[in-house]
């Protein structure tokens, strides 16, 4: 039976992914902040959890994140900039998902193959932006993106059967999107859940560090 691992398992994808696995017969291991007081932005709260976790996993999907902190919501033009909500973006996207990744070690196994990918976004292509705004976000998932390329050279090492990967999931139906949903093409949170599996069964040691769309198409950097 596969171990999966899902952090950010309270919200809409994470819950779904959670549940498809589930019904796969997987044993499935869930955190969130809601439910667990498992906090990315807080190092020892990641310590804490993973270090906890004794066991190796075939999959750990890092989907926490957020498109408005504290209310604020994405800028439409530079001059919207704020450093508090830049630095709150950075802080929950980027470093985040790094500070997972930094225990990526223990987590996947080194015998077979696995997978470990972190949900970013198309926006934060740097190639196929081509309409400004959202700068601070924009920003964020970029950096994310680096940080998952780097993590996944340096695992190549020591984990050379394993993958990890960006993936975008698309606009997915859920109250992070609710408010943007009339401007892009969506989906509900279960058919989201199963691209993302069946791109994730797909992927290859030779795909590890890339940026991957729902369809497994791969992303602009």
């Amino acid at each position: 039976m596969n171990r999966v691992l899902i952090l950010g398992a309270s919200g809409g994808i994470g819950a779904a992914l959670a549940h498809a696995y589930t019904a796969q017969g997987a044993d499935v291991v869930g955190l969130s902040r809601s439910v667990d007081g498992f906090d990315v932005t807080d190092p020892h709260s990641v310590a804490l959890h993973l270090g906890g976790l004794q066991q190796s996993f075939d999959r750990v999907v890092v989907a926490t994140g957020a498109l408005e902190i504290a209310g604020a919501v994405p800028e439409k033009t530079i001059k919207g900039l704020s450093a508090k909500t830049m630095a709150d973006q950075f802080a929950l996207n980027t470093i985040g998902p790094a500070l997972v990744l930094s225990h990526a070690h223990r987590l996947l196994p080194r015998d077979h193959r696995a997978v470990f990918t972190v949900l970013t976004a198309r926006v934060g292509s740097i190639g196929d932006n081509r309409m400004g705004g959202w700068i601070s976000y924009r920003a964020a998932k970029a950096a994310a993106n680096q940080v998952v390329r780097t993590a996944a050279i340096e695992l190549a090492r020591s984990h050379p059967r394993s993958c990890i990967a960006a993936l975008h999931p698309g606009t997915v139906e859920t109250p992070f999107t609710r408010k943007y949903l009339a401007r892009h093409p969506s989906v509900p949170a279960d058919e989201a859940a199963q691209n993302l599996i069946a791109v994730m069964d797909g992927l290859t040691p030779d795909q590890s560090g890339g940026f991957y769309d729902y369809s497994g198409k791969q992303v602009a950097w």
